[in-house]
């Protein structure tokens, strides 16, 4: 304890709120900061995801024009995920079906799944001696149909700007089913601006289509924001641990994310250099968001046995 505060929330700590007002109202948030600069809010009722996030008053992530939107108005039509897609830090995509709405096995899936407009079930948070802890259950289930649950917990370290964060999906039922998990990690402005250093180090790099394949040359490169742009998307092939990486010059500050290429075998760059929607997504996954159909065409779906768990842990550095 420090004898000159009062208590730990002077420094750090983990606050509850909720959101006043608009589409939003109501929406639980956690409020977390380290005291070392780093702050960023996780939505309790989206999957316990992250929403904003800076550092030492730099924002990092990319907020959409919808904001934020409860999920009583999530629509699962078509693409009607975008009405809702807020983007934040980090929005999961799965439990089941990831990327383009697509039929598949006889079921009709929406854009990116439901789970990151699916409520925390319980959640916690506490403080040991590694940081802050903070812990959320969240049941991606239906009668009839799959039963997965996942466990996610976040560390945040007081020592240094760090966030791990660690998921579990275990398959609860007693049927196997497709598993897919995307964590789409939105980089927006100032991080992102014309003069960023962006690093992924592929062996190869495919481009989603054939307009994706007219930018391949400066993939890695972002433009000032454009009337009119035409989202880009490009598949990088990594191996091993992985360590893609983010840095702005022109604030001095950066982003490390380091994964495990067993766990999370597929990365997908998305590049969106609209005017108002300018982002950089980096995608870490177990399948590219081609649609559920199209793995299983491919033989990249992967599938929860009963009673199996699958475990992936994402670290985000933070620099400057």
């Amino acid at each position: 304890m420090n004898k000159y505060t009062g208590h730990p929330k002077q420094l750090y700590g983990i606050e509850e709120m909720r959101l006043c007002g608009g589409k939003g109202d109501g929406m639980r948030m956690l409020y977390v900061r380290n005291g070392k600069g780093l702050e960023f809010w996780i939505s309790l009722d989206r999957c316990a995801d992250i929403t904003r996030l800076s550092l030492h008053g730099d924002n990092f992530s990319f907020i959409s024009a919808c904001g934020y939107v409860s999920p009583e108005y999530y629509d699962k039509d078509g693409v009607g995920f975008l009405k809702s897609f807020t983007a934040g830090f980090c929005t999961t995509c799965g439990l089941t079906a990831v990327g383009n709405p697509c039929e598949d096995d006889g079921e009709v899936l929406p854009l990116h799944g439901t789970i990151s407009n699916t409520p925390c079930e319980s959640f916690g948070y506490w403080e040991e001696s590694d940081g802050l802890h903070i812990k959320a259950l969240v049941r991606d289930a239906r009668i009839f149909s799959h039963k997965l649950v996942l466990e996610r917990e976040y560390v945040v370290s007081l020592d240094e700007n760090v966030i791990t964060m660690t998921d579990k999906v275990k398959n609860v039922g007693s049927a196997t089913f497709p598993y897919e998990i995307m964590y789409h990690c939105n980089m927006g402005y100032p991080l992102i601006s014309e003069n960023v250093e962006i690093k992924i180090p592929a062996t190869k790099v495919i481009p989603r289509n054939e307009h994706s394949a007219t930018g391949l040359e400066n993939c890695l490169k972002a433009e000032k924001p454009q009337s009119g742009y035409e989202e880009m998307c490009f598949y990088h092939e990594l191996s091993g641990t992985a360590e893609v990486s983010v840095f702005n010059p022109d604030i001095e500050k950066g982003m490390k994310m380091t994964f495990d290429t067993k766990q999370l075998k597929c990365f997908t760059q998305w590049k969106m250099m609209g005017e108002y929607d300018y982002v950089m997504g980096l995608e870490p996954g177990n399948c590219n968001p081609d649609g559920r159909d199209v793995m299983r065409q491919k033989g990249m779906l992967e599938f929860l046995q009963p009673g199996e768990e699958r475990k992936q842990t994402l670290k985000f550095e933070f620099v400057g």
